[in-house]
């Protein structure tokens, strides 16, 4: 059953549909709301762990679900600004459900101080940088597939929430090679390369070269369409899923999804530092396979087209609006699997995750650990033809070490 910290996070994920966008500052969003509503929560029911910006002097009685509404609709409203009206009506209708009694006043400034804390400590932050990128032409270089301009260039720049610096967790360059050039000419590259277009291709179903499971892999982890709640969606449904499993309390659950929001967040920040922030700014697959140059273990395919596509019946095929390298799919949820792992103590957890991707509408996967979910979404951006293997991992092994900072350094244990 929901609890105000799980009904908010739903909230999130039906603001996220409306706006869509790149997912990093719909992470950003999110990041805000919990960490707001954790500071609520925690300044009237200390839970022996530090607060993340402040602790609130709290009156006797002060209504914890107050708060958290309160907190949520100040910090939403902020990040997604359009949204307002809709935000006010869960707000209203969250308040209202409450015996009106003084302590739904003394909760309603506590939430909203919390609110305030963030709002103030996100200002300048970065978000709004709108520079437009200009994208090189040579081989290796991103580079459009299609009408989207790249999204989100200036996200490096971003402030992070919890990790020192966006460029403190930056992946090492695939296959450690120093030049482009050097890099395609590769044999590393090589067989990523033959990889993804083996297995991503449009067809590749049909023509035997990739299984019906991979492609339900694919699509089950792609939630990359506006409409849907986004990879950051995806990945605090399941948040909440296990938690529900598990019956955390409403402390604990402002503890774990402030812990989520917050390295996902900064998940975003890393993998759009590795996309933007070096010389690389690796080209898709897509254009890789069609322009493939320079290594004699390539050949192009001016048809070849990624299994990625618009909801049906459209079928047009696409990829992703930035670079490759490193995957933001991959990054989110090695940080997502990371928290889960500290948080509960362990990796062995079962759970049957959803998807809001049009193209595997009803689909659930069974999972017996975080890793293994983290994993399977890694390898399903090759699936999906849009990833070279080394952005999954890469994106795979920053995740888990900016996740595991952020619960060795964020709302920790007072004392330790």
């Amino acid at each position: 059953m929901a609890d105000a910290v799980t009904h908010w996070n739903d909230v999130l994920l039906e603001v996220v549909k409306n706006v869509g966008g790149a997912p990093a500052p719909i992470a950003r969003g999110g990041a805000m709301m919990h960490g707001a509503i954790y500071d609520a929560v925690n300044s009237i029911r200390p839970s022996a762990h530090r607060p993340y910006l402040v602790s609130v002097p709290a009156l006797p009685g002060a209504s914890v679900r107050a708060a958290i509404a309160h907190a949520a609709h100040d910090a939403l409203v902020a990040a997604f600004p359009t949204q307002a009206a809709l935000i006010r009506v869960e707000r209203d209708t969250a308040i209202q459900a409450l015996p009106q009694t003084n302590n739904v006043s003394r909760g309603e400034v506590v939430g909203k101080a919390a609110a305030q804390a963030m709002i103030e400590a996100r200002a300048g932050d970065g978000a709004d940088d709108m520079t437009p990128y200009v994208s090189g032409n040579q081989a290796g270089d991103w580079r459009p597939t299609d009408a989207n301009p790249a999204a989100t260039p200036n996200w490096p720049s971003v402030k992070p929430f919890g990790i020192p610096a966006g460029n403190a967790f930056r992946a090492p360059r695939p296959g450690g090679y120093a030049s482009k050039t050097e890099m395609l000419q590769s044999i590393e590259y090589a067989a990523q390369f033959n990889d993804v277009k083996r297995l991503g291709r449009f067809d590749a179903t049909q023509t035997g070269n990739r299984t019906a499971e991979q492609e339900e892999i694919a699509f089950f982890w792609a939630n990359d369409l506006d409409g849907t709640y986004k990879p950051p969606g995806q990945l605090f449904e399941i948040t909440k899923i296990v938690s529900e499993q598990k019956g955390l309390d409403i402390v604990d659950n402002a503890r774990l999804f402030a812990l989520v929001a917050l390295a996902m967040a900064d998940a975003g920040v890393v993998a759009w530092d590795a996309k933007y922030e070096t010389s690389l700014d690796l080209w898709r697959p897509e254009t890789a396979i069609k322009e493939a140059a320079g290594n004699p273990a390539t050949s192009p395919d001016g048809s070849w087209k990624p299994l990625s596509r618009k909801a049906p019946p459209d079928m047009t095929r696409f990829s992703p609006p930035f670079p490759a390298y490193v995957s933001g799919h991959a990054t989110f949820g090695a940080a997502h699997a990371a928290i889960m792992r500290r948080f509960f103590g362990t990796d062995n957890v079962t759970f049957t995750a959803r998807t809001d991707d049009p193209n595997a509408s009803g689909v659930t996967r069974t999972f017996d650990s975080f890793t293994q979910a983290a994993l399977e979404n890694a390898r399903s951006r090759i699936y999906l033809g849009v990833h070279f293997q080394w952005d999954g991992d890469h994106g795979f092994l920053s995740g888990t070490a900016l996740a595991e900072y952020i619960y060795d350094n964020v709302l920790t244990p007072i004392g330790s």
